[in-house]
């Protein structure tokens, strides 16, 4: 039973980094095709002060989810690393220029430096949720041997993995325009409320059509993923779809109440969904989550200093949130 305890501890660390960390990268999309400089100036200062208090917060997760998976799982964290090195070196290096971007835009004065940094920022959000969407892609399609050293190049640039990094970057998108969306609405910004509003209504579209297509993608390249999405994981693709649905519905109204939980619902019983689809493989169809576990007394531990942690941790994040949501912590110039 404890390796099953340590993979629901590891996978409440994957959904909390894909709604707090994927809306963060999402929020870099939206940077991106936002225009010059004079265009783009209020919808980029909505994603400053949105950002701001809470994007370094985020990233704790992944950090979480690192140590969990080397600690509990070594087999498979030396299996994934030894493969897709190349996917996950372009991820750590998106999140650095990403952090680096974010941070010196905001210092600079000049406005050349000002673009050099925004580029920067806005062109890795992309490139670090893509690559996030292709590990899992090349995990849960079986292209990660348990003895490692996979191909480097066909283990995440394979129709799964693509299809995975193109959803994740397009999931990332909606979640934040839904968020800002949301932040634009408390602020009374009538204009960026129709802005954001029709930005998260064609990401949901988009999205929703893309994940119709991926089901002819996964039945011909992932055959065994398809098979347990479409069985023991159906009620949960069918639960999110019908929140992405309601998040449409709710676009198209202009009704606020609920949307975020219906937006961070839809994704996070998308990811449960790949998970009760591996189940009970860590690694594709080759390794199960039995055979990858540490020695009992290791995930002991482990389990047990999670509970700690929480116990210190989430509160303190839970405060920081909800000040965040009611703009106690953005700056008085906006």
């Amino acid at each position: 039973m404890m390796p099953d305890v340590v993979v629901s501890f590891l996978f409440i660390g994957v959904i909390a980094y894909s709604l707090l960390a994927g809306a963060d990268f999402g929020a870099g999309f939206w940077d991106l095709t936002a225009g010059g400089a004079e265009r783009g100036k209020e919808p980029r200062h909505l994603i400053d002060i949105s950002l701001g208090p809470v994007w370094e917060a985020n990233h704790t997760w992944l950090v979480y989810c690192l140590v969990f998976l080397w600690t509990s799982f070594p087999t498979a964290f030396a299996a994934i690393t030894t493969t897709l090195y190349l996917p996950l070196g372009l991820a750590a290096l998106g999140i650095v220029l990403r952090g680096a971007g974010f941070a010196f835009r905001k210092a600079s004065l000049r406005t050349p430096q000002r673009r050099l940094f925004g580029v920067a920022f806005a062109v890795s959000s992309l490139l670090t949720p893509f690559c996030f969407g292709a590990i899992a892609g090349g995990i849960a399609s079986g292209r990660v041997p348990a003895a490692g050293a996979g191909d480097a190049l066909t283990s995440w640039l394979n129709p799964t993995s693509i299809l995975g990094g193109v959803l994740a970057v397009l999931t990332c998108a909606y979640l934040a325009a839904i968020y800002l969306y949301a932040t634009a609405a408390r602020l009374n910004a009538t204009i960026l409320v129709r802005y954001y509003r029709a930005r998260a209504f064609a990401a949901a579209v988009v999205t929703g059509v893309v994940s119709i297509a991926g089901i002819f993608v996964l039945q011909a390249d992932s055959p065994r993923l398809f098979g347990e999405l479409s069985g023991k994981a159906l009620p949960l693709v069918i639960i999110a779809a019908v929140c992405g649905l309601a998040t449409i519905v709710l676009l198209r109204l202009k009704v606020l109440r609920n949307l975020r939980i219906l937006a961070g619902g839809a994704v996070a019983l998308v990811v449960l969904g790949w998970g009760v689809a591996q189940y009970p493989y860590l690694l594709g169809t080759h390794l199960t989550i039995d055979e990858a576990a540490a020695p009992s007394s290791s995930l002991n531990v482990v389990v047990g200093v999670a509970i700690v942690a929480g116990l210190v941790i989430v509160p303190s994040l839970i405060l920081l949130f909800r000040l965040a949501v009611r703009g106690r912590l953005e700056p008085e110039e906006h």
